[in-house]
């Protein structure tokens, strides 16, 4: 069986060595200490938030029936949720998430998910991939120390583009075809309180403001009962200021979320910021995947198609389809 190294354990990375593993040896690199990418949670005891991707929905039939059985398991549930949009202070509408409007969360933390996902899976955490040597047949990968981590038939990128350009060896035609891609950055400000809020809605879209987003984490489905609120930047905000002080952009978050919602959250017993350099992207014209056969080199992730945790499914997916006959052919060959 040929030998795939996968770097980057997000969702993208996660569904791609499911589908591939009975057909290759696979093994996925995460530099972090967790896998999951921006299916991310944030413990702060008594606080959880879910700092990354804040929800999901089935927009494709193929990722419908990859999460019914996490539904009937009870791995993600939907979330209910009092939606409004906030414009200038004011509710300009609102609506209820409900079996007309799903929209599914891990359970009890979004980062549920990639945990059960890892199940089974060759995964080395806290492992960054910072070389790809190509050998005669394959790829020999070292990590940030120099240490060699194997040898491979194929390597599949499965992180942000931004990354994926400082690993991928120049000059490659993938280079060229990502060469004008980049992703669009953002702040996740988590708070907690020691008593809720009463507010009129579990999640809002902010528009003509610094934020964008305001969702009360713990009304999700079996969160505990801390009261949290997490709230995301807009892109541009973050863009301008991703370098800043973190207690002053604290600050001005805080200020913007108090405009917004009408209510003080200065006194918040927990403040954390998060900055998402590679947070989300818009729609992009591409197969959801980028592969050169001849290098035995491809790519993968939400970026090649659109910012959204069904995205990432769909690229991983979508790789696998088209590689799995490369590998088995090749395999068979030898």
């Amino acid at each position: 069986m040929k030998n795939i190294a996968i770097v980057g354990a997000g969702l993208s990375g996660l569904t791609l060595a499911h589908q591939l593993k009975e057909s290759a040896n696979v093994t996925l690199f995460e530099k972090s200490l967790g896998a999951g990418g921006r299916m991310a949670t944030r413990r702060a005891d008594p606080f959880y938030f879910d700092h990354g991707a804040q929800f999901f929905k089935a927009q494709s039939p193929s990722f419908q029936k990859l999460i019914d059985p996490w539904l009937a398991s009870g791995l993600i549930a939907r979330w209910d949720a009092r939606f409004v949009e906030i414009d200038q202070n004011q509710i300009r509408q609102s609506l209820l998430w409900d079996n007309f409007y799903p929209r599914y969360v891990g359970v009890p933390h979004m980062n549920s998910v990639a945990q059960a996902l890892s199940q089974g899976l060759k995964l080395h955490l806290n492992t960054r991939v910072a070389q790809l040597h190509r050998q005669e047949n394959g790829w020999r990968l070292f990590d940030d120390q120099g240490s060699e981590l194997g040898d491979f038939d194929w390597v599949v990128c499965a992180i942000p583009v931004a990354q994926a350009k400082a690993l991928i060896p120049q000059p490659c035609d993938l280079c060229n075809a990502i060469a004008s891609i980049e992703m669009n950055a953002c702040f996740s400000l988590m708070l907690g309180f020691d008593q809720p809020l009463s507010l009129p809605f579990d999640a809002a879209v902010v528009r003509n403001a610094d934020i964008s987003w305001i969702s009360v984490n713990s009304s999700k489905p079996r969160r505990n009962s801390s009261f949290t609120l997490l709230v995301n930047s807009t892109n541009e905000w973050a863009k301008e200021h991703i370098d800043d002080d973190r207690d002053a952009v604290i600050a001005h978050l805080c200020q913007a979320t108090s405009q917004t919602i009408g209510l003080s959250v200065e006194h918040a017993i927990h403040k954390v910021v998060h900055g998402w350099r590679y947070a989300n992207i818009g729609k992009q014209n591409t197969p959801g995947y980028l592969l050169d056969a001849e290098q035995q080199l491809a790519l993968c992730g939400d970026w090649l198609i659109q910012g959204r945790v069904n995205a990432a499914f769909d690229s991983g997916l979508a790789l696998s389809d088209a590689l799995r006959p490369l590998v088995e052919r090749r395999s068979n060959a030898g």
